[in-house]
């Protein structure tokens, strides 16, 4: 009961996060965009100073228009919920994935190595 309980718990916090997640860059106010991960409150003002002389078209024109936005800070910050125009940067996700993968393999090679010789010199 009590695990049951908890599972409902748990879904419930991950269905929340997800629903208040997605800000587009077009409609959102400043505390919007901060609660963005990855946008602090110099991007915010960047991004609102520059939808102010027109609303972003797509993400290459946010990119183009707001200073130190990179595909790379992009791709996070897509992936943390911003939009443009309703839509995610495309690819987001799988550059994301991708960049990870290898820092873990890396990581679990390492660790691999380590308690290896940790047991061949007990």
């Amino acid at each position: 009961m009590i695990k049951k309980l908890m599972l409902a718990i748990a879904a419930l916090a991950a269905s929340a996060g997800f629903a208040f997640a997605q800000v587009d860059v077009n409609k959102a106010d400043a505390a919007a965009l901060d609660g963005v991960k990855g946008v602090g409150p110099s991007m915010s003002k960047a991004i609102l100073d520059e939808r102010s002389k027109g609303e972003f078209k797509d993400w290459a024109d946010l990119q183009k228009r707001v200073k130190g936005m990179g595909d790379k800070k992009a791709a996070k910050l897509s992936e943390a919920g911003l939009q443009v125009n309703g839509k995610a940067k495309e690819g987001a996700a799988i550059a994301a994935k991708g960049e990870a993968r290898p820092a873990k393999a890396g990581a679990a090679k390492g660790a691999g190595t380590a308690s290896g010789e940790a047991k061949g010199s007990m």
